[in-house]
């Protein structure tokens, strides 16, 4: 996912620098594959909540026995990653809006 998003970043302000480019045109696909980003981001926030649930209540659980260490251990291992990769996903998105902002020339404070 992470390339594709780099991909279309880079295509897109390429696309948005060409002054032949239409850029209605661009914008209106460029709002599209907006969306996909957002269910992604979406999906992807709610794994790493879930993570982070998970990951507290196998701290608290580290007093009644403790096996809890080794899945603490194994959750923050994958809580870690997720982290990673939705902070890569939020701030893609949002550099996104602004190459959507200057295509329509919507002057948003961003």
């Amino acid at each position: 996912m992470k390339s594709e998003i780099k991909d279309y970043k880079e295509k897109i302000l390429k696309a948005a620098q060409d002054g032949t480019a239409d850029k209605k045109e661009l914008a209106e696909r460029l709002l599209v594959r907006i969306g996909f980003y957002q269910h992604e981001r979406l999906i992807h926030l709610i794994v790493t909540m879930s993570f982070g649930v998970f990951f507290l209540l196998s701290l608290l659980l580290l007093t009644v026995s403790v096996y809890f260490m080794a899945l603490s251990g194994l959750l923050l291992v994958l809580l870690v990653p997720y982290i990673g990769h939705y902070y890569f996903l939020e701030n893609s998105v949002q550099e996104l809006y602004r190459v959507y902002y200057s295509l329509t020339d919507d002057e948003k404070d961003v």
